[in-house]
C-alpha cells in the first residue's frame, strides 16, 4: 500500500532524482528523472508534482496508486445511508471521467454501490 504522505515527502526531498516516481511504481519516469537530474528539469517537474499530490484527495490517490485496495477508505466511508452512496456514485463518475479508473472498474464499483441501496 502506498501512502500519500510518503509520496509527498519523497517528491519534496528527492523529487529531482525521481524518488517519488520509484515509490509510486513509475519506474521508467524514475530512471529518466535520475538520468536528467543534472539539468534541474526534473526538480522543476517534481515541484509541480508535489503540489499536485498535495491537493489530490485521498480517494483519488488511492484509486490511482492503490488500485487493488478493496474494503479501503474510499469504499468504507460510503457504507451507510443513501445520501453517502449517492455521493460515492458521483465521486466514482468523476474518477471515471478523469480517466483514473477504467470502464470495467467503474462498472464493478458502481454495481457494488447500487447493491448497497
Amino acid at each position: 500500500m502506498k501512502y500519500k504522505s510518503t509520496a509527498l515527502l519523497l517528491a519534496f526531498l528527492l523529487g529531482g532524482f525521481g524518488g517519488h516516481k520509484f515509490y509510486l511504481g513509475e519506474y521508467l519516469a524514475g530512471i529518466l528523472y535520475a538520468l536528467f537530474s543534472w539539468t534541474l528539469i526534473p526538480s522543476v517537474l517534481a515541484f509541480f508534482e508535489f503540489l499536485a499530490l498535495l491537493f489530490m484527495p485521498e480517494h483519488v490517490f488511492d484509486a490511482r496508486y492503490n488500485p487493488l485496495l478493496t474494503g479501503s477508505r474510499n469504499e468504507l466511508k460510503y457504507i451507510g445511508n443513501k445520501r453517502d452512496i449517492t455521493n460515492a456514485l458521483f465521486d466514482l463518475k468523476e474518477l471515471y471521467s478523469a480517466g483514473i479508473i477504467t470502464a470495467e472498474e467503474y462498472e464493478e464499483k458502481r454495481q457494488n454501490l447500487l447493491k448497497e441501496l
